[in-house]
């Protein structure tokens, strides 16, 4: 398990702004695009639970990064049993598609950040009241900033995460509608880019979309 306290795995994830995810990649090149994101910037990193031997590319990223270098995470976490699982393989937090009570319940019970999914109101205040502690807002391009700035209208309290189409031309806007940050997949893991070898475009992303969301914080 990581040794990182929840609360600062929490403010890393809402300082740093951007969550990369990265989904289907193998264990020794999900390294390299570790490795290249956190050179530019984007230090927080979800490795989806539907990659094949995701456990074993958990604990091969988890041992190579230190918690200050990365923080690693694991996404798409369906049940209790896989957020246990994924958490016992070196994950700083846990993030699903959809709000399951088990899920949340096991993240919290081995003090880990969990993010569960959600879109109606009524789901957020649920998840957030059984002890989420980011709101992953999905699907985001479907849902837009506005539908952001309009849930966080009436519930400012609650820590959202726009998630799936988030990219260069929208997170700004996101930002901008109170998200507290973004969770950024083919837009920024460029899969072209890791067939080729050509990390440094996701170098050369991640410092785009931190440059966007720090710009988006300042206006």
């Amino acid at each position: 398990m990581s040794e990182i306290s929840k609360q600062s795995a929490y403010t890393r994830i809402a300082e740093n702004g951007v969550v990369g995810i990265v989904r289907g990649v193998d264990a020794d090149r999900t390294i390299e695009v570790v490795d290249a994101l956190v050179a530019g910037g984007v230090d927080t990193v979800e490795i989806t639970a539907d990659t094949a031997g995701v456990l074993d590319t958990l604990e091969a990223v988890t041992s190579t990064f230190d918690d200050s270098e990365a923080l690693v995470g694991a996404g798409t976490v369906l049940d209790s049993e896989t957020a246990r699982a994924v958490l016992m393989a070196g994950a700083s937090f846990v993030v699903t598609p959809s709000f399951d009570p088990g899920v949340v319940e096991t993240c919290n019970r081995y003090g880990a950040v969990v993010a569960p999914g959600v879109q109606t109101p009524t789901e957020a205040v649920r998840a957030y009241e059984a002890g989420a502690d980011l709101l992953k807002i999905f699907p985001a391009s479907s849902l837009g900033p506005d539908y952001v700035r309009s849930l966080g209208g009436p519930l400012p309290q609650l820590p959202l995460v726009p998630t799936g189409g988030v990219s260069l031309d929208n997170v700004e806007a996101f930002v901008s509608a109170g998200a507290t940050a973004v969770g950024v997949g083919s837009s920024l893991v460029d899969s072209d880019a890791i067939a080729a070898g050509e990390y440094e475009v996701l170098t050369e992303r991640a410092e785009q979309f931190r440059a966007a969301v720090d710009r988006a914080r300042t206006e």
